[in-house]
């Protein structure tokens, strides 16, 4: 493998081969892609999950998820501040031109038309207009739309790769949003569309093109290594130093077992890839070329076989120091699943060892206690291997000067392992006496808070009743009101008839006098009338009799 030891028969000089695995990670924000790949020959999907004749547990249906590094972000944060400056300075510059309905384009017209109509119109639009079509892209691209952004996007991809007249030559032609959109349609990487990630317009063609590798943080020309291996040399867009020769994806991981590189070729795989197409699997051993089987790896790219042991005890002895807990199980996982078909001694007890820390670090394990123990399980079984048949002593006699030395050699090993696992046992014995004693005075704290607690909750008690005690005396002072207040309503209603009986007689006795003395009125005025009428009458009898005797004396 990449970094065995135990198997670097004929092994290449790599220092310089895949950075992403070999370089520390970038300190930039990530962002996880499932990508749908470039090369025609794959399905969109990535690759479909089959079964492991080899009785291997099969892996994940996606066998890793492409990533993209993203600039760091205080550089985005400090380019957002600069903006918003330059915005505030220049307020014309934010006025947004308007931009007619002939002019406008969309996904699909880049898509599909002609590559010099497309660039002239986008050298009449504002920039804002572009923006918003380069984020329409990464929307699509992030997929949170489900099926409908899927469908648009190989929809999109099928556009672009089924056109002829997309080359090198009239790509030259083209907008810069223009290019970073067919790029990302082509590759399904939206890191192209990112604004703080800016590639050359030569690289980015050469990107579309296949001449260069589509890993922002690789770019190195294709064929990597000027490889001439018939992967490198017919699958589009491949690099071999940080793709995975079966699904053709890549992504940062380094220090893991995530990836196998084979010895002879340096290509690499990923190993739940080989795991699924059965490219781990038992075979004859590659130091001794026969004897007892152990567990092989078969790379795709050269058909040739590596040894797994030996690169498994090197990756744990060099990076497992340094892993935290989960890191730490994932990688138990792993080595779990490439061993679990493994029908040789070694590997079954590697695999059971990994169950078992497995197991233990979900009960509570310290990642640091089970570190020590898988290396020091290593140290075991290669004390326990047949020397003998690796250094090709096989069916001679030891010399019992040799065989006292060599029981000396593993009396003082297990010496020494013995004093480790005292060491250990004895700090975990005082670590578990200062937990104890903790654990005592948490206990002595927690039983004054309870008593604490009983008292207050003694006094919330009386309190409580004490509450009841003035609510039900206030109820009875409610009901006694109410009752009163009933009565008092009674007597009102009463007396409101009395009052009412007694305003309708006073108003009929008002009425009867009212007549009576209207009537005595007209009693008195007819008297009066009568009187007067009687008055006149008289008169008038007077004044005739004395006009009478008066013509009688004539």
């Amino acid at each position: 493998m990449g970094t065995s030891s135990g198997s670097n028969i004929h092994h290449h000089s790599s220092s310089n081969m895949l950075p992403p695995r070999q370089q520390p990670r970038s300190g930039g924000l990530q962002t996880s892609l499932s990508l749908v790949t470039s090369d025609p020959v794959l399905s969109p999907d990535g690759q479909e999950p089959r079964s492991n004749s080899d009785n291997i547990r099969q892996s994940p249906t996606e066998s890793a998820s492409s990533r993209e590094t993203w600039p760091a972000a205080d550089a985005v944060m400090a380019k957002k501040m600069e903006n918003g400056k330059a915005d505030i300075d220049c307020p014309e510059q934010s006025v947004i031109r308007r931009v007619s309905s002939a002019d406008k384009i969309s996904l699909r017209d880049v898509a599909r038309e002609r590559v010099d109509v497309i660039s002239e119109k986008m050298h009449r639009l504002p920039d804002e207009y572009l923006d918003e079509l380069k984020t329409g892209l990464r929307v699509i691209l992030e997929g949170n739309g489900g099926s409908q952004h899927r469908e648009e996007f190989l929809t999109l991809q099928r556009l672009v790769q089924s056109r002829t007249d997309l080359t090198a030559k009239t790509l030259i032609r083209a907008h810069r949003v223009q290019l970073e959109i067919l790029v990302a349609i082509n590759t399904g990487i939206q890191a192209f569309l990112h604004p703080n990630i800016s590639l050359s317009q030569t690289s980015l063609i050469e990107v579309f093109v296949y001449k260069r590798c589509r890993n922002i943080a690789c770019q190195n020309q294709l064929p990597a290594e000027d490889c001439s291996c018939e992967i490198c040399a017919n699958r589009n867009g491949f690099c071999n130093l940080c793709m995975c020769v079966i699904c053709n994806k890549f992504d940062f991981e380094v220090n893991t077992c995530r990836w196998i590189g084979c010895d002879l070729c340096s290509h690499w795989t990923h190993t739940d890839c080989a795991i699924r197409e059965g490219q781990i699997c038992m075979g004859p051993s590659v130091k001794t070329g026969g004897g007892p089987t152990e567990m092989l790896f078969r790379c795709r790219a050269c058909n040739r076989t590596s040894e797994l042991l030996g690169w498994v005890k090197d990756v744990f002895q060099h990076c497992a120091p340094a892993w935290e807990r989960e890191p730490l199980m994932r990688e138990l996982d792993f080595v779990s699943r490439i061993f679990r078909g493994s029908e040789d001694p070694r590997g079954r007890k590697l695999f059971w060892k990994c169950e078992d820390l497995i197991d233990k670090m979900k009960g509570g394990l310290v990642e640091s206690t089970a570190c020590r123990a898988i290396l020091m399980f290593f140290q075991e079984i290669e004390v326990d291997s047949p020397k003998g048949l690796e250094n090709g002593e096989g069916g001679r006699l030891i010399a019992p000067q040799d065989a006292c030395n060599r029981i000396a050699e593993v009396v003082h090993e297990a010496i020494r392992k013995m004093e480790m696992v005292a060491e250990e046992k004895m700090r975990m014995f005082k670590k578990s006496r200062l937990s104890l004693e903790a654990c005592d005075r948490e206990l002595e704290d927690k039983a004054r808070e309870v008593t604490d607690l009983k008292m207050e909750r003694q006094k919330k008690k009386l309190q409580v009743e004490e509450l009841e005690r003035i609510v039900r005396l206030k109820q009875a002072e409610a009901d006694m009101f109410q009752l009163k207040a009933n009565e008092a309503k009674r007597e009102a209603d009463r007396l409101q008839r009395i009052s009412l009986a007694k305003t309708d007689k006073s108003e009929e006795e008002y009425a009867s006098s009212y007549l009576k003395l209207r009537l005595s009125e007209a009693e008195a005025e007819k008297q009066y009338l009568f009187e007067k009428i009687k008055l006149q009458e008289s008169s008038s009898r007077a004044s005739q009799g004395s006009g009478g005797v008066t013509l009688h004396r004539c």
